[in-house]
């Protein structure tokens, strides 16, 4: 009888997986939909551009291995997301950067991560998304190259930065 009770609850345990796993099938989600039904909007080319700090951008910096943006971050990019929408013609590149712990093929999916963070907290925001691309260096472009950890905290960022062409253009001719 226990085994007859056993074998019941695992044909219906069964059954009800199979549907839920036939019901998740149908369900298609859109090219970019993340988790919550939203797509992003599309990043700009930055093929061919140089891009270049300015004084009005902030560097961000994250903790070891992480890509959240704490407390610091979020109050620095909110004076970032002024200086932008107070320059209409910028198009911004955000860069994400890694210290030398990892692989170069996880340092650079971190540093994806991390500019793709930053981002989204600019749209968020109200920064349109055609203004905004990202890339990651990974390791590639340390802001300091020493073995010790208050270096590698300095190569852990996302640096906003804008099209040099833009920048030169809004200077206008020099006297």
């Amino acid at each position: 009888m226990t085994t007859h009770r056993s074998l019941v609850a695992l044909a219906v345990l069964a059954a009800a997986l199979a549907t839920n796993a036939c019901a998740k099938k149908l369900v298609k989600k859109a090219p970019g939909e993340g988790r919550t039904g939203t797509t992003r909007p599309p990043e700009p080319s930055i093929r061919g551009a140089e891009f270049i700090r300015v004084p009005e951008l902030k560097t961000v910096r994250f903790e070891h291995d992480r890509y959240h943006l704490g407390e610091q971050a979020r109050a620095t990019l909110k004076r970032n997301a002024d200086a932008i929408r107070g320059n209409a013609g910028w198009q911004v590149l955000v860069e994400g950067h890694c210290d030398d712990n990892g692989t170069f093929e996880y340092n650079l999916a971190l540093g994806q991560k991390r500019a793709k963070t930053v981002r989204d907290y600019y749209l968020m925001l109200g920064i349109k998304g055609d203004r905004i691309a990202t890339i990651s260096f990974g390791e590639e472009k340390r802001a300091c190259s020493e073995s010790t950890e208050s270096c590698r905290a300095r190569n852990r960022r996302a640096e906003t930065k804008i099209n040099a062409a833009v920048a030169a253009s809004a200077a206008g001719p020099k006297p």
